[in-house]
C-alpha cells in the first residue's frame, strides 16, 4: 500500500512501465482519439454546445500526466485545425478558432497540463484529490472559455451563457473521472 500512496507515476505508467518515443506517440494519439470521440457526445446549445470533451480532456490528462496530456490535446486541436472532423458536432478547420468555442479549446491545453501535473503529484490517488484536481482543470477551461466567449455574448451574459449551463455536466464528468482514476490505479498497482 505504501508503494501506491508514494508513487508519483501516472496510471498509464503503471500499465505500460517502459517508456519510449514510440510508446509515448501511441499514448498521445490514443488520448487525442478519446477526446475526439468524447467531442461527439453533444447537446446542442447556443452559443457553445455541451459536450463530453471536458471529460475526455480531464481524464486523459490524469492518465497521461502533464506533458503527454497537454501534447495529446495539442494533437487533437491540430487534427481538427487540419480538417479532421474531431471537434463538437464533427466540425473542423481553423475557423473554429474564430468562433465562440475557441477559448474552451485553448483552455483544454492548459487544463490538461495542470491536471496531468497534479496527477503526477499523486492527486489521482484518491477520490477527493482527483475531484479537486479536475475542478481546478474545469475552472481553467471555464476561464479561457469565458474570455473567448465574451466578444460573442458581452460581459453581462458570459457567465449565464458560457459557464452556468455547463456546471451540472461538469459535476457529473468530474465525479465519473474522479471515481474511475483511483479505481484504475488500485487495479494496476
Amino acid at each position: 500500500m505504501d508503494n501506491f500512496v508514494n508513487s508519483n507515476t501516472t496510471t498509464v505508467d503503471l500499465i505500460f512501465p517502459s517508456e519510449g518515443l514510440k510508446q509515448n506517440a501511441v499514448l498521445i494519439a490514443f488520448g487525442a482519439l478519446i477526446v475526439a470521440l468524447c467531442a461527439q457526445i453533444e447537446i446542442p446549445l447556443h452559443p457553445v454546445p455541451i459536450t463530453g470533451q471536458t471529460f475526455g480532456v480531464l481524464f486523459i490528462a490524469a492518465l497521461l500526466g502533464a506533458k503527454r496530456g497537454a501534447t495529446s490535446i495539442m494533437a487533437y486541436l491540430t487534427a481538427g485545425t487540419a480538417g479532421l472532423p474531431v471537434f463538437a458536432g464533427g466540425s473542423a478547420g481553423i475557423q473554429v478558432f474564430a468562433g465562440p468555442t475557441a477559448g474552451y479549446l485553448i483552455g483544454f491545453v492548459f487544463a490538461a497540463y495542470l491536471v496531468g501535473w497534479l496527477s503526477e503529484l499523486n492527486w489521482d490517488h484518491t477520490f477527493l484529490l482527483a475531484v479537486a484536481s479536475m475542478t481546478l482543470g474545469t475552472l481553467v477551461i471555464f476561464g479561457f472559455g469565458a474570455i473567448g466567449l465574451v466578444r460573442f455574448t458581452g460581459p453581462e451574459q458570459v457567465f449565464q451563457l458560457g459557464v452556468l449551463p455547463f456546471l451540472p455536466g461538469a459535476i457529473i464528468k468530474i465525479g465519473l473521472a474522479a471515481t474511475l482514476l483511483p479505481q484504475g490505479r488500485r487495479l494496476f498497482s
